[in-house]
């Protein structure tokens, strides 16, 4: 991966609809093999996966993927991208090879190797025995697979996943991952569209987050795994809640509020747990719990709520 192209550079790209920027003003360089795409409804996640793919035209600025740019050089973009969408878009009547076969002649196979494909990669993803049923048959979970084998058939560099664990059961949903990760292993990209912290965290190495149509963080997980940071989740109640926060950010501690007076601290090296303990006594503040927690995920992306964004 030394030589390959970064996975995505965005400079100063802004996306407008019916008049308004949805996309406002991203910045960022990413390089990982799986790139987490999160942030709330609305925040511009499915607006920036269909500006890559060059369905939204930038209004300033530019993006490149795979080192290619999204409207310079479209054509060998969209034959080097795979792309899962959130929402079904199936043809009635179709069997699923027939549908994965289609997709992978529209993305430029032939149709003796689309066919091949087809059958290959409805295998792969655990479909061989169904793959002449009818699409409308299946169930979310089995449509899901189909989805996901329509978008690797023709042998992309990079897949957009869109929302593919949404709605799944959890042996579904442990299935999906883990061809995730398989798909990375073989030395595909992965952008992975998703609302659930969880399923970022266990096969990505990097995250964007964006709110509001602007770019909130980017960070390495690879990274804060290897810092070992300790995270610890407090629950509280009553005394002078805004003066322990800050007492504890006098001491170092990053902390991210939750709901009902819970708060989520990052103990910097160094620092004695007992030290939040002093801090809670000296504000009147009850500790009623402290527990140790380990998804830094749910920390950068609630820490990246909460801070001001610049003009507001």
């Amino acid at each position: 991966m030394a030589d390959a192209p970064p996975l995505l550079e965005l400079d100063g790209l802004e996306v407008r609809l019916g008049g308004r920027p949805v996309l406002d003003g991203l910045s960022g360089h990413l390089t990982g093999r799986v790139v987490g795409l999160l942030g709330p409804n609305g925040a511009g996640k499915t607006t920036l996966l269909a500006t890559l793919l060059g369905f939204h035209a930038p209004s300033a600025g530019r993006a490149r993927v795979l080192g290619l740019d999204v409207v310079a050089d479209r054509r060998e973009l969209l034959a080097r991208v795979g792309y899962m969408p959130e929402n079904e878009a199936f043809v009635a009547g179709q069997s699923a090879v027939r549908f994965v076969r289609m997709m992978a002649e529209l993305s430029g196979l032939p149709p003796r190797a689309a066919l091949e494909r087809a059958h290959e990669t409805l295998f792969w993803v655990g479909l061989g025995e169904a793959r002449y049923r009818p699409l409308e048959t299946y169930s979310l979970g089995m449509k899901q697979l189909a989805k996901l084998a329509q978008a690797i058939a023709h042998g992309p560099g990079l897949v957009l996943l869109d929302e593919p664990t949404n709605g799944l059961d959890p042996a579904a949903r442990q299935r999906m991952l883990r061809l995730i990760r398989e798909i990375a292993t073989a030395g595909v990209r992965v952008i992975l569209s998703s609302h659930l912290l969880r399923d970022v965290e266990a096969v990505s190495d990097q995250v964007i987050v964006l709110r509001g149509g602007r770019v909130a963080t980017i960070a390495d997980l690879e990274a804060e795994r290897a810092a070992r940071r300790r995270f610890l989740e407090l629950e509280t109640r009553g005394g002078d809640a805004a003066g322990f926060a800050a007492a504890l950010a006098g001491i170092g501690c990053e902390v991210a509020e939750l709901a009902n007076r819970r708060l989520k601290v990052v103990l910097p090296e160094g620092v004695d747990p007992r030290a939040l303990w002093r801090a809670a006594g000296e504000t009147g503040v009850g500790l009623r719990r402290m527990t140790s927690a380990r998804n830094s995920l749910e920390h950068l992306f609630l820490r990246a709520m909460e801070e001001p964004r610049a003009g507001l």
